[in-house]
């Protein structure tokens, strides 16, 4: 299998195991995949790992068991986004996979709601 098939059976295979969430779809972005329910980004895939959205809540779990935070080269400077290495477990036990996957939601919820809302024209 072709590095790039077996990127894209990945990228199925946990929009598949999300659907215990509800209809996550996958968007093409930074040369990876953004995962979105109901219009909220939750999670991304990027070379071949699943990130999940934490806040400083839900980061602890993730730091606890040395699951590192999704970082990303802009101007040749590291930046660091509030996503986390999924734990391996939630590959492979869908209930593992809705736990985890309904907290990254909440966060994603909570991050929209407290975001400034755009200035509407008179």
């Amino acid at each position: 299998m072709s590095s790039s098939r077996a990127k894209q059976a990945f990228v199925t295979y946990v929009v598949d195991l999300l659907q215990v969430i509800g209809p996550v779809r996958a968007k093409r972005m930074f040369g990876g995949y953004g995962l979105f329910l109901n219009g909220l980004m939750f999670a991304l895939i990027k070379d071949g790992a699943l990130y999940l959205k934490a806040d400083t809540e839900t980061q602890g779990h993730f730091l606890q068991r040395g699951l590192g935070a999704f970082t990303y080269i802009r101007q040749n400077k590291p930046c660091q986004l509030c996503y986390y290495q999924a734990p391996e477990e939630t590959l492979d036990d869908p209930d593992e996979m809705f736990s985890w996957a309904t907290k990254a939601y909440a966060c994603a919820v909570e991050a929209a709601s407290t975001r400034p809302k755009s200035a509407k024209p008179p």
